[in-house]
């Protein structure tokens, strides 16, 4: 068993072997400053036709309502920056999606670290999250000193940029907090600058409504507003264009990890192969990726949006 004194840096240690490149802690409690800044974006109608964010405000700030009795907020990245890219003449999805979807990666991952935690230290209790429960995890992150949120309200690592999944460990183990970096961003707007939508409404702002990762992803209506038509920049599934102007995306590197490693198929696929696109083929495609999430329909109608009138 290990000692008290050890169990910070044993977890470190597992979290980077299951391929988490970042780790770090804060002390599980109410996120005060957060309070009336996610207020306000929901007041603004920010959060678009993603009706959940009205939903558990009071979660969203205080991780002991999500766990009970806990005490730490394990923070994890991993990387997802692809070897290969799409070809550019052909509709455009995110890079995040180009394997296996992470939601099942991540959590298979943090699984193995919590029975890992059980089995070396003893009996603790935690829930584990990748982006599907009211866990604001990039703010969780910038608090543990992973990186900071940046202008585009991505994070930041500086020396790693913004393409990776952020991922958290709630547990009952109360573990020595790390502490947030600076903010980096300087005077830079590249970000806000190409925008197509002006989704960044001031800097570390944004309105998911005008996202066009929430307009190709969460919009669930039949059809996308017609004053985004010519704004999208051929984005068929999410947007990469605020991680790509950004000038810490230069530190990117591809990452290894299998699962997440690109379907070439998927990223051979020429304009006519998207457009031609059959349910059959997509179910076959795509039943393991996030792309799922829009749907076959949702794909459908994304493309006949960024036909030319």
């Amino acid at each position: 068993m290990l000692l008290p004194k050890d169990y910070k840096q044993a977890i470190k240690n597992k979290a980077f072997e299951l391929g988490f490149f970042h780790f770090g802690v804060s002390k599980a409690d109410f996120l005060e400053e957060q309070a009336p800044r996610l207020e306000s974006w929901l007041k603004n109608s920010y959060q678009g036709s993603m009706s959940y964010m009205n939903n558990h405000f009071d979660k969203r700030l205080d991780p002991r309502l999500l766990v009970d009795g806990s005490k730490s907020v394990v923070s994890l990245l991993l990387n997802y920056y692809p070897s290969e890219k799409q070809r550019e003449d052909t509709p455009q999805i995110s890079k995040y999606a180009y394997g296996e979807d992470y939601h099942y990666v991540i959590k298979d991952k943090l699984k193995s670290l919590l029975r890992y935690i059980q089995e070396e230290i003893g009996e603790v209790s935690g829930r584990v999250f990748v982006d599907s429960a009211p866990v604001m995890d990039k703010v969780w992150a910038e608090k543990s000193g992973l990186g900071w949120i940046a202008k585009n309200s991505n994070l930041i690592h500086p020396k790693k940029g913004s393409f990776f999944f952020i991922a958290e460990l709630i547990i009952d183990l109360e573990l020595e907090p790390d502490g947030p970096i600076k903010d980096y961003c300087g005077t830079c707007t590249k970000c806000i600058d190409a925008c197509p939508t002006e989704a960044i409404v001031t800097p570390y702002v944004v309105d998911g409504s005008k996202c066009i990762s929430h307009l190709t992803i969460e919009l669930k209506d039949q059809l996308i507003p017609g004053e985004f038509k010519g704004k999208m920049e051929n984005w068929m599934f999410g947007c990469d264009i605020c991680q790509d102007v950004c000038p810490w995306n230069r530190f990117s590197t591809p990452h290894s990890e299998q699962r997440l490693k690109p379907n070439q198929e998927v990223l051979d696929m020429s304009k006519s192969d998207w457009t031609e696109l059959t349910e059959e083929v997509f179910k076959s495609l795509f039943q393991n990726s996030a792309i799922q999430r829009t749907k076959y329909a949702g794909i459908k109608r994304n493309l006949r949006f960024l036909q030319k009138d």
